[in-house]
């Protein structure tokens, strides 16, 4: 059974940064592709922020967000990190990691002054 715990979430003001990690449980997530994801508010869909190839080489980031975040993984820690600067109000939102379907519980960002 996937459980993905979310962490680092915050308040931050515009142009600052942070740091959001997931932890995985269990074995063989190294094998698996997984992502960031958010929603700006309760019950809106989740967008897709970023992915993470198994090897950690291969990436991919939405338009509203690339060139800012970056998506990283530790594959010995069962772990992905998303790294978040220039912050702006529009990237407030719940994040949540993804792999094979499942989400955690998320972690709330939010960027104001």
């Amino acid at each position: 059974q996937v459980h993905l715990v979310e962490s680092g979430g915050g308040l931050v003001q515009p142009g600052g940064s942070l740091r959001l990690s997931c932890l995985a449980s269990g074995s063989g997530f190294s094998s698996y592709t997984m992502s960031w994801y958010r929603s700006h508010s309760p019950g809106k869909e989740r967008e897709l922020v970023a992915s993470v190839s198994t090897s950690g080489t291969i990436t991919d980031y939405a338009d509203t967000v690339k060139g800012r975040f970056t998506i990283s993984r530790d594959n010995a820690m069962n772990t992905i990190y998303l790294q978040m600067n220039s912050l702006k109000p529009e990237d407030t939102a719940v994040y949540y990691c993804n792999v094979l379907g499942a989400f955690g519980r998320g972690t709330q960002v939010t960027v104001s002054s």
